[in-house]
């Protein structure tokens, strides 16, 4: 199986996902997403930003490499009514079933990021968009002090090292690699803009409910444990994931959770 594929089968991404309804629809509304507008949401997952953006009247296709978030959100679309919403199994890097200049927006938040061949990633993004319209990315930034980038920081040093030729998927918080892949796609620098912004994770339980759940079904998170426990680090790694978790939280709340986490959004226009 494709090792992309089979990371995010693993586990249940929809149970992180519903930390991250509300940002998802507060991002929606800043897309200025007119009724009719095609929009292709790529990397969506079970549709945190494709369902909120189909309740603006856009006419929504997800495109997830995983088969279970597909079918979970085309089960959220139809439970919502929204006939203007559908998911399909797809690979960011190579998107042969859809036609170029397709979309007036194509949507990619903390998803097509995780893709490998970003190059590739690049020139599909560019060649499914008509002219005139927009690309619109959200990722998530190395080293940066917030939650997602720490996460994957902390479990990065308990998994074996990946293989020769990997690329990060947090090099797409790079400006400089934004604009090389781009550039390598036909877009030139000043149509290209970027911007920092938050993204809040939500949830009514403590970080240490949530941090269970992405021990328990967030891909990235599961391998870490499951390296570590063959070192015998399991418990470390626990101790700094929780310790993370509770020093993020900004919840007043013991019971609640409201971790905010920077990210690079990164806005193309095509010609």
């Amino acid at each position: 199986m494709n090792p992309n594929k089979a990371l995010w089968e693993k586990g249940d991404f929809t149970r992180i996902a519903a930390g991250m309804r509300e940002s998802g629809e507060t991002m929606v509304k800043t897309f200025g997403i007119r009724p009719g507008y095609k929009v292709l949401d790529l990397g969506c997952g079970d549709g945190t930003t494709a369902l909120p953006a189909a309740r603006h009247g856009a006419q929504v296709l997800g495109v997830d490499i995983a088969s279970n978030l597909v079918a979970a959100g085309n089960k959220r679309a139809a439970e919502a009514g929204l006939a203007n919403c559908k998911f399909q199994e797809g690979d960011a890097s190579d998107m042969r079933e859809l036609a170029d200049e397709s979309f007036d927006l194509v949507v990619s938040i903390f998803g097509a990021m995780f893709a490998p061949k970003p190059f590739d990633v690049a020139k599909e993004m560019v060649r499914v968009t008509r002219p005139g319209g927009r690309v619109i990315m959200g990722n998530w930034i190395p080293n940066d002090p917030t939650l997602v980038a720490q996460i994957l920081k902390i479990s990065s040093a308990y998994t074996p090292p990946p293989p020769e030729g990997f690329v990060s998927p947090m090099t797409w918080g790079v400006e400089d690699k934004v604009f090389e892949r781009f550039a390598e796609a036909g877009v030139s620098a000043e149509k290209i803009s970027f911007a920092r912004e938050t993204f809040t994770f939500s949830t009514s339980g403590a970080p240490s409910a949530y941090l269970h759940a992405f021990r328990h079904y967030y891909g990235p998170t599961m391998n870490a444990f499951e390296a570590a426990e063959k070192s015998g680090r399991a418990t470390d790694l626990q101790q700094e994931l929780e310790e993370l978790f509770k020093s993020q939280n900004k919840s007043p709340r013991a019971d609640a959770t409201s971790i905010p986490a920077t990210f690079l959004r990164v806005t193309v226009a095509i010609q």
